[in-house]
């Protein structure tokens, strides 16, 4: 879902004039103490110096996840990012396509950000 997030994400902020990027990469999480306790690929949105890590309210419900990862969504400067995760940006990768993104969802959103803008 991280991935799909971030592509809609991106597709409206984009559509909104804002200078917005997806971001695939890899997620590293940390205990209170500053131990690593998992890592995965991840996506997330840039908006010049600022980050949103938006979709990890859900990470709970991923199996593969260990129950000691407990982050909340984050926006704002990348500087500020929470010491409970790294992201690091894989520039070589892109987000993938995804039919339910396209076809679904985005047209969808779209035009509530149409109806939004012009009311």
């Amino acid at each position: 879902m991280c991935i799909q997030f971030a592509d809609l994400l991106n597709r409206a902020l984009n559509k909104l004039s804002f200078p917005a990027r997806a971001v695939m990469g890899a997620a590293i999480y940390y205990d209170t103490k500053g131990n690593e306790i998992f890592r995965w690929k991840h996506a997330w949105v840039r908006l010049g110096d600022e980050v949103v890590d938006g979709n990890v309210d859900s990470i709970s419900e991923n199996p593969l996840v260990p129950s000691s990862v407990r982050v909340a969504p984050y926006w704002g400067p990348i500087q500020g990012m929470p010491s409970d995760r790294r992201l690091q940006e894989h520039r070589s990768e892109s987000i993938p396509p995804d039919e339910d993104v396209e076809q679904l969802w985005w047209p969808d959103l779209s035009k509530i950000v149409d109806e939004s803008v012009a009311s």
